[in-house]
This record gives C-alpha cells, sequence and structure tokens, in this order.
C-alpha cells in the first residue's frame, strides 16, 4: 500500500480521473447557484445540501489519506471531523450565513490542504486540483447568499 502511496504523492500532474471527476463535481454547484439566483428556493436548498456533502466528502478524504499511511493518530483523524462538522453547524444557522460560513470552511479547508501537502501528507499534485475547485465552490456560495 505505502508503495502506491509513495507513487501518487510524487506525481506532480493530476490524475485524469480526478481531474474529469472533480471538474464534473462543480456542475451542481454552478447549476444550483444560478438557479438559486433566479428565485428557486428548491435550488438554493439544494445547494447548501450538495456544499454539506462535499465538504463532508472532503474532510473524509484526510481519514483515507491517513488509513493509507497507517495513521491512526487522534489530531490526523480528528482533523478530518472537523469539516463535516462545520457543514452540520452550517445547516442550522440562517441564510445567509450559512454560505458564508460554508464559503469560509471550504477556504480553509483549502489552507489546509496546502499545509498537509507541505508536510507531504497529501499528493503534491492535490493543489493544482484543489485551486480551480475550490475558487468556483466559493464563488458560488457566495453567489447563493445574494438569493433571495
Amino acid at each position: 500500500m505505502q508503495g502506491n502511496m509513495d507513487k501518487v504523492t510524487n506525481s506532480a500532474t493530476v490524475p485524469l480521473a480526478a481531474r474529469l471527476l472533480g471538474f464534473a463535481g462543480l456542475i451542481p454547484f454552478v447549476g444550483l447557484a444560478g438557479l438559486a439566483l433566479f428565485g428557486s428556493l428548491w435550488a438554493l436548498s439544494a445547494l447548501i445540501s450538495y456544499a454539506l456533502a462535499i465538504l463532508a466528502f472532503m474532510g473524509g478524504i484526510h481519514w483515507g489519506l491517513a488509513m493509507a499511511e497507517g495513521e491512526s493518530s487522534l489530531a490526523r483523524l480528528g482533523s478530518s471531523v472537523v469539516w463535516p462538522l462545520i457543514g452540520w453547524f452550517a445547516f442550522f444557522v440562517g441564510h445567509p450565513f450559512n454560505l458564508l460560513l460554508l464559503a469560509a470552511a471550504f477556504a480553509a479547508l483549502l489552507a489546509y490542504d496546502l499545509r498537509e501537502v507541505r508536510l507531504k501528507e497529501a499528493p503534491s499534485w492535490y493543489p493544482a486540483l484543489r485551486w480551480p475547485l475550490t475558487g468556483v465552490v466559493v464563488v458560488c456560495l457566495v453567489l447563493g447568499m445574494f438569493a433571495s
């Protein structure tokens, strides 16, 4: 298992599957934010729900990275649980602050991911994927704040 992780971590190029799936994951963000701006309350609710799911997924990536390395410390595994908890809390915060909190959480998770890459705990290609994805997600969530 460690050999596979080394191979991925040392690659500077974003794997095609990660790039395709990552950018495909933006489709609901863009579509729902657009619909929400045109007054769809369903789309606004769906945007929030999707953001919660993706934030939890992004946190889970760190759990998976720790498991792949055989790491089971409370700090390493616990850091992966923070993100879904922030998302869960955002669920209970009223509009538009829930979207602001989610946007801030995605930005903070990017900063955390960059730290993990510097520490060689995440693949070296990860920032090249995360920067553009996070940028679009944050813009969509901020646009959702202006939906009524």
